[in-house]
């Protein structure tokens, strides 16, 4: 599907997000020291696994945000979330811990339901039972990313990002698995940046 036939979605508000004084530091240190300008941090929902969600925190370069995405400043730091994740992000705190001297990790409390939409629920119970078993074999994976109206929005990670097969994976085999198992779904819109894949900071699995 190409971006103009993607269906219009309605505008999204800021969420709340906090950041301890620890994570403050600690991000700011990272983006003092990286080599180029940088713009902010992209806050992103990756997926759900084990009944939390997988946070993805990355860094933004100056020229490089992203079109649509809804930007917060908070605690100074200015972030910049995706659309889609605004409403699991609401109300999120994200904290920096260190269970070693000199080996730290982000921390993110997250108050949101996992699913707000049964169907979302039947999609990623499809991937967990299903789909991902069987492309874990080539080192891949695809996390439901939200269930609107009559579309799913999905992305591919692992080696599937930039993988010249993909196409045949979603047309032939992801797509038509979502339509069986939830008919009221009627277009699936692959969200992965295969260009340039992601290279998160921190993604821990904490919700």
């Amino acid at each position: 599907m190409t971006e103009e036939e993607m269906p219009e979605r309605a505008p999204a508000e800021a969420p709340r997000i906090q950041f301890s004084d620890e994570a403050v530091d600690k991000l700011s240190d990272i983006i003092g020291s990286h080599a180029n300008p940088v713009a902010g941090l992209r806050l992103q929902v990756a997926g759900r696994q084990g009944g939390e969600f997988q946070h993805m925190l990355s860094l933004v370069e100056d020229g490089a945000q992203v079109e649509g995405d809804i930007e917060v400043e908070t605690d100074g730091i200015r972030v910049y979330v995706e659309p889609r994740s605004v409403t699991h992000l609401d109300g999120v705190e994200v904290d920096y811990a260190e269970d070693a001297p000199g080996q730290g990790r982000l921390v993110f409390h997250n108050p949101n339901p996992l699913w707000r939409d049964e169907r979302e629920q039947t999609v990623q119970r499809l991937f967990d039972e299903q789909i991902n078993p069987q492309i874990a074999a080539h080192g891949g994976v695809v996390n439901l990313q939200a269930v609107e109206g009559d579309t799913a929005y999905i992305e591919f990670g692992g080696g599937c990002v930039g993988c010249g097969m993909l196409n045949v994976t979603l047309k032939q085999g992801v797509e038509v698995a979502i339509f069986d198992a939830e008919p009221s779904i009627t277009r699936v819109v692959d969200s992965t940046d295969h260009a340039s894949g992601s290279n998160p900071y921190y993604k821990p699995s904490k919700k």
